[in-house]
C-alpha cells in the first residue's frame, strides 16, 4: 500500500492551525535579526553623511547621490529578489542577501573617495533590496493565519531596534575620531557572518516546497513544528495535481496585471512609492537638516536617537491594531497621522517642538511600514508572493531613489516647511490607496 502524500490545502491547513510555537519564535527572531541588521545600514548612512560633509566637505548634491545609489542597488535587488525567491526558495535568497550587502558594507569602511564610496553603496542596495520582501513573505508563509498580521509587524519592529542601534553608533562611536564613520561601516559588516547561520539553521518555506511539488520535504518541515507543538496530525489524503498560477518568471510578471490582481498591484505600487518617498527623504536628511538649523552634530545625532526610539511603540500599537481593525484601516490610519505628524516637525522652531513632532513621526510612519509589509504578501497567491512582494519594494525604491535627490531642490525653494509639506501630500496619497488592497485578516493565504 503507498503511503499518502499530503496535498498543499492539508499542509497549509496544518499550518494555519499550530499554535505560535518555540520554531516560530526562532524563525520570527532570526528572520527579525537580518531585519534589524539592514535598517542599521540604512540608519548608518544618515549620520555617515553629516560626518562625510564636514570631513570630506562634500556638496548636498554629492550626498543626495551616496543617498540614493543604495536606492538603485535596492530597487533593482527588490525586484530580481522576489524574482529568485519564487524560483529558488526564500531561505537561499535571504541568506544571499545578506551576504553581499554585509560584505560590501565592510568594504565601504576602506573607501577613500566619492567614487567607490557611490559604486560599494549600489552593492550594499542589491542586497538590501531584495532581502526585504522576501524576508516578509519567508515568515508569512509560515505563521498561523489568525496572528499572520501581527507577526509581521513584529517582524518589521526589528527595523526600530536596528534604526536604534544606528542611531547608538552614530551619537556614540561616528563623533568620537575623524575614523568615527569608518567603524560605523565595519559595524554593519556583521551580516556576512550572520547569512551562514540563516543558510543552514533556518528551514526552507513548507508553502514553496508544495508549489515546487516537492510535497515530502515540506511534510517534514511541518512536522516538526507540529511535534514541538505536541500536535498530532491527521493522515493526509493524497494529493491531488498541484496548481499553480504562475510557472515561469514572464508568466509572474504577467499575472501581476490580469483581471484578477491590476487594481491591487496598483494600489500596492502606488502606497510602496508613496511611503519610500516621504520616509526616505525625511529619515536619511533629519540629522543633516538639524545641523543646518545650528545644531551642531553631537546635539542633531542625539535629538535624531531621541525620535527613532518612538519607533519601537509605533509598531507596537500597529502589531495590536493589525488584528483588531484589519490590514487597510490600520495602514490608512498610520499614513494620515504621518501626514499630519510631517506637517508639525517642517515648521517646528524649539527643541521641544522638534523632538515630540519628530517622535510623532517616527510613530505613525514606521506602524505603517509595518502594516505595509504585513498587507503586501497576503494579496498574492504563493507562486507570485515573492514576485508581487519584491516588485512592489523594487517600484518604491524608485522613490527612495528620487527623494534624496530632490531635498536639497526643495530645501532651496522654501525650507524645511515646503518640504515636509510635500512629504506630507505623499502620505496622503498613500492612506488613499490603501483602500485598493485585499484585506485577508485571519483568512488562509492564497496557495495557487
Amino acid at each position: 500500500m503507498t503511503e499518502a502524500v499530503p496535498s498543499r490545502a492539508t499542509l497549509a491547513h496544518r499550518l494555519d492551525d499550530l499554535p505560535f510555537t518555540r520554531r516560530h519564535l526562532r524563525l520570527l527572531t532570526g528572520s527579525g535579526l537580518g531585519w534589524a541588521l539592514d535598517a542599521m545600514d540604512v540608519g548608518l548612512i544618515s549620520f555617515i553623511l553629516a560626518a562625510l560633509a564636514q570631513q570630506w566637505d562634500i556638496t548636498k548634491a554629492e550626498s543626495g547621490w551616496i543617498a540614493s545609489v543604495g536606492f538603485i542597488g535596492m530597487a533593482l535587488g527588490a525586484s530580481l529578489g522576489g524574482l529568485l525567491a519564487d524560483r529558488f526558495g526564500r531561505r537561499q535568497v535571504f541568506a544571499i542577501t545578506l551576504l553581499v550587502y554585509g560584505l560590501a558594507t565592510g568594504a565601504s569602511a576602506l573607501a577613500g573617495g566619492v567614487a567607490i564610496l557611490l559604486v560599494l553603496r549600489f552593492f550594499v542596495g542589491l542586497g538590501l533590496g531584495a532581502e526585504l520582501p522576501v524576508a516578509s513573505t519567508y515568515v508569512s508563509e509560515f505563521a498561523p493565519a489568525r496572528i499572520r498580521g501581527r507577526l509581521i509587524v513584529i517582524l518589521e519592529a526589528f527595523w526600530a531596534v536596528g534604526w536604534t542601534a544606528a542611531a547608538l553608533i552614530g551619537y556614540f562611536v561616528i563623533p568620537a575620531s575623524d575614523d568615527g564613520w569608518r567603524w560605523a561601516f565595519l559595524l554593519g559588516a556583521v551580516p556576512a557572518a550572520y547569512a551562514l547561520f540563516v543558510r543552514w539553521g533556518l528551514p526552507e518555506s513548507p508553502r514553496w516546497l508544495a508549489s515546487r511539488g516537492r510535497f515530502a520535504e515540506a511534510d517534514r518541515i511541518v512536522g516538526t513544528f507540529e511535534a514541538d507543538a505536541g500536535v498530532v496530525a491527521a493522515p493526509a489524503p493524497a494529493s491531488g495535481p498541484t496548481r499553480v498560477i504562475a510557472a515561469t518568471a514572464a508568466a509572474r510578471l504577467g499575472t501581476l496585471w490580469s483581471a484578477e490582481f491590476r487594481v491591487r498591484t496598483l494600489c500596492i505600487w502606488l502606497v510602496w512609492f508613496c511611503v519610500n518617498f516621504a520616509y526616505y527623504g525625511a529619515f536619511i536628511w533629519i540629522p543633516s537638516i538639524l545641523v543646518d538649523a545650528g545644531y551642531d552634530l553631537v546635539r542633531s545625532f542625539g535629538f535624531t536617537l531621541i525620535i527613532t526610539l518612538a519607533q519601537l511603540p509605533g509598531y507596537a500599537v500597529a502589531a495590536w491594531l493589525i488584528e483588531l481593525w484589519g490590514r487597510r484601516i490600520t495602514l490608512s490610519v498610520f499614513l494620515a497621522g504621518s501626514a499630519v505628524s510631517a506637517v508639525l516637525f517642517g515648521t517646528a522652531g524649539e527643541p521641544a517642538a522638534i523632538i515630540v513632532s519628530g517622535m510623532a513621526l517616527s510613530f505613525f510612519n514606521l506602524g505603517a511600514w509595518g502594516a505595509l509589509y504585513a498587507v503586501t504578501p497576503e494579496i498574492y497567491p504563493t507562486s507570485l508572493r515573492g514576485t508581487g512582494s519584491g516588485w512592489a519594494a523594487g517600484v518604491g525604491r524608485i522613490a527612495s531613489i528620487v527623494a534624496p535627490l530632490l531635498v536639497p531642490v526643495l530645501l532651496g525653494l522654501g525650507g524645511a516647511p515646503l518640504l515636509f509639506v510635500v512629504f506630507a501630500a505623499f502620505f496622503v496619497v498613500a492612506a488613499g490607496a490603501a483602500w485598493g488592497l485585499v484585506d485577508r485578516r485571519g483568512q488562509a493565504l492564497d496557495d495557487r
